[in-house]
């Protein structure tokens, strides 16, 4: 998962981080994709608001993706879904590049990369009221009960999620960890900034549309359930 969440925690005031960095090796094609495509695609880290429809060159509503893991199931609904655009944040350099590579091989110009800590890209870089969907599919459970602090979808975060998403925006969560399905719903149903879209305390279908991503998969392989939440933006 991709996030760094601040809060409160030792002498020293270091931030809880809810992802460990594992870089992992890069193949000379996601090298080469770092290298020639990012200038296109990319999105730098920066303490400046992005102006969205600069950054996709064109106007349409977007959507951001956080912790995208290899991308695959990103570019899908990129693909699917072309009246909209696609913003994807990931920590991860080998997923940046895979990402970035599906990009080129599939041609598709409504998809933008970030690569860092969407903590800070949400606060620093992206503008109240200006997403029309966020993603959060299959973060880390933390399933230790020592490190259910650091898990990503907590109050803080939440709040900050609804300030950046549209009236009516979605929020649309997954995991296959029923104790964090369970966590989830607790924190959203705690929000009166949103409202859930399955009635209160329900979890949704999964909509057909949404692509199996590798984490599901392993899942599915362990045998573990699968909730999603689906949450409105109130008005």
């Amino acid at each position: 998962m991709v996030l760094a969440l601040n809060e409160p925690s030792d002498l020293k005031n270091r931030p809880i981080r809810s992802f460990v960095l594992r870089q992992g090796r890069l193949t000379c094609a996601q090298e080469r994709a770092l290298q020639q495509l990012w200038p296109q695609f990319g999105l730098e880290v920066s303490d400046s608001v992005v102006d969205l429809e600069l950054l996709f060159a064109r106007a349409a509503p977007v959507v951001l993706e956080i912790g995208f893991g290899n991308g695959d199931a990103l570019a899908r609904c990129a693909l699917e879904d072309p009246a909209r655009n696609y913003l994807g944040a990931e920590v991860h350099t080998p997923g940046v590049g895979h990402l970035l590579l599906t990009v080129e091989a599939q041609a598709l110009t409504n998809v933008r990369v970030h690569r860092g800590d969407a903590v800070a890209l949400l606060t620093s870089q992206i503008s109240a009221a200006s997403l029309s969907e966020i993603r959060v599919w299959f973060p880390d459970p933390w399933h230790k009960s020592r490190h259910n602090k650091r898990r990503l979808i907590q109050p803080d975060f939440v709040r900050l999620l609804a300030s950046r998403l549209k009236p009516e925006g979605v929020l649309h969560l997954a995991t296959d960890w029923q104790p964090y399905a369970e966590h989830m719903r607790s924190v959203l149903e705690a929000s009166a900034a949103f409202e859930n879209i399955a009635g209160a305390q329900n979890f949704a279908e999964r909509p057909q549309w949404r692509p199996l991503t590798r984490f599901e998969q392993r899942g599915q392989r362990l045998g573990h359930g699968v909730w999603d939440l689906l949450y409105r933006r109130n008005a």
